[in-house]
């Protein structure tokens, strides 16, 4: 449901939101759009028969961030690992205590900045090696590494406290840079399909977060040994990549999907000022070739999506800098009581459950509601007002404390109030750039725009996760 009074764009065949500035770039896009999305003659667009595309869509959508969102709930185990105990709580100080204290914030950095890397390499080998290959090959790899950090779960590791340390880094930095790999080209591809199908793949992914915390929930409800408890839910994260791995093979038999997934001719819009080729006089404004470049045109794509790009890197800025390092350790006031609900189950519920729904929530509001519109001037002020998140989770009950000591808000609605916040104004704000980005361009440009997007996305959580080992160790 976008505004066209208030952005003043064109919905085309293929979802496209295109702002009109002249009657001549009208008619150019007019024809960029038949040539690209209207079906050769006896070609008719299939239907998505019992939404089968839309549902592996957002089942791809869950396994994109089902390993970093396993990985960042699991938080009792990585306390009983990295404490060096056989208690997940024993009261003492442990000898990597600032491992312990601070780990949300390094397995952070280490997923974000390795992402950078890959999505460069990724928009480089977007005409280089196809989709299914990239795709394959890195949910191949997610699936190798998450079964050793399963196989882990029961080895002893308490002598080696600090080695097992740099083993989990390492892991996630290579399991990361195949998640990148693999959510950014399984987005890209989504760019030729209907809006409401990349719309499935970002919901899916809040989905994926909200799962593993009603996972984490009940595997620690079920179980009284943290070794069986993460086993279990590591076990269920390996079951669903394999599932992955069969649904997107699976894709490719879809009529609805092989439609939208055929080969586009890349096209060149010739400017007023440019003489026509003499062998086209049929195609006055647009002539099709295949590109001899193997690099999709950088800077074209940068232009068209500047405002959207700021937009998802400021929104997944200002989460990364306060999930999870800052949720994550927001203790119960009333912890002091011995109450399951305030000490095993505060945080599993107020931060990662309580999050990871209310962003689901705020993904899927967005199949409904589309506004602010692609070029509002009012969709980055509403992701700048986010900053004001920051200072009232500080003032929550953090703990450790060093430097502020005092604890604003005394109560534990807040920190549950904060974090539904956090995840709404997060999945509804970056959802819509992400579903902007892609429609904005051209059809063929629309999978490498789409790796461009995913990088706006790293450079944000990267950014927030650097910055918020910065403001751990300040509060």
């Amino acid at each position: 449901m976008a505004i066209a009074s208030e952005d003043d764009f064109q919905h085309s065949s293929n979802s496209t939101y295109r702002t009109i500035g002249s009657s001549l770039q009208a008619d150019q896009e007019a024809l960029l759009e038949k040539l690209l999305d209207h079906p050769p003659p006896g070609l008719q667009r299939p239907e998505d028969r019992f939404y089968g595309t839309y549902i592996i869509f957002f089942s791809l959508g869950i396994g994109s961030l089902l390993p970093w969102n396993f990985l960042v709930t699991a938080k009792e185990y990585w306390m009983f690992k990295l404490g060096n105990s056989s208690s997940p709580a024993t009261g003492e100080d442990p000898e990597g205590s600032d491992i312990l204290n601070y780990f949300e914030s390094y397995l952070a950095v280490a997923s974000t900045v390795p992402s950078m890397l890959c999505l460069v390499a990724n928009f480089l080998l977007v005409n280089r090696v196809a989709v299914h290959i990239r795709v394959l090959a890195s949910l191949t790899v997610i699936l190798a590494i998450f079964m050793v950090i399963t196989a882990l779960v029961k080895v002893d590791t308490s002598s080696w406290t600090r080695g097992f340390f740099a083993v989990t880094i390492v892991c996630m930095v290579i399991l990361s840079g195949a998640s990148t790999v693999f959510s950014s080209s399984i987005y890209g591809m989504t760019g030729s399909f209907p809006m409401r199908n990349s719309q499935a793949l970002i919901s899916g992914g809040a989905m994926g977060g909200t799962v593993s915390a009603v996972a984490s929930l009940v595997d620690l409800a079920a179980s009284s040994d943290v070794r069986d408890s993460a086993l279990a839910f590591f076990l269920t994260a390996t079951i669903f990549l394999v599932l992955c791995m069969g649904l997107y093979l699976l894709l490719s038999r879809l009529e609805y999907a092989r439609y939208y997934m055929r080969p586009v001719l890349v096209a060149r819009v010739f400017s007023g000022e440019e003489e026509l080729p003499q062998d086209s006089p049929s195609v006055p404004l647009v002539a099709s070739r295949f590109s001899d470049s193997h690099t999709p045109p950088l800077r074209p794509i940068l232009k068209k999506t500047a405002s959207l790009g700021f937009c998802v890197t400021y929104v997944f800025f200002i989460t990364s800098l306060i999930y999870p390092a800052v949720c994550a350790n927001i203790e119960s006031l009333n912890k002091d009581s011995g109450s399951l609900w305030t000490t095993k189950f505060f945080i599993p519920l107020t931060t990662f459950l309580l999050y990871n729904f209310a962003d689901l929530c705020g993904r899927q509001l967005t199949a409904w509601i589309q506004v602010p519109g692609p070029n509002s001037k009012a969709l980055p002020g509403f992701v700048l007002l986010r900053t004001c998140l920051i200072p009232l989770f500080v003032l929550c009950n953090y703990q450790p404390r060093v430097h502020l000591k005092t604890v604003v808000f005394q109560s534990d609605v807040y920190p549950a109030l904060l974090s539904s916040l956090l995840g709404l104004s997060n999945g509804y704000l970056s959802t819509l750039a992400l579903l902007y980005g892609p429609k904005i361009v051209p059809r063929e440009l629309a999978e490498a725009t789409g790796v461009v997007m995913s990088f706006y996305l790293c450079l944000g959580l990267t950014l927030g996760s650097a910055c918020s080992t910065l403001l751990v160790h300040l509060i």
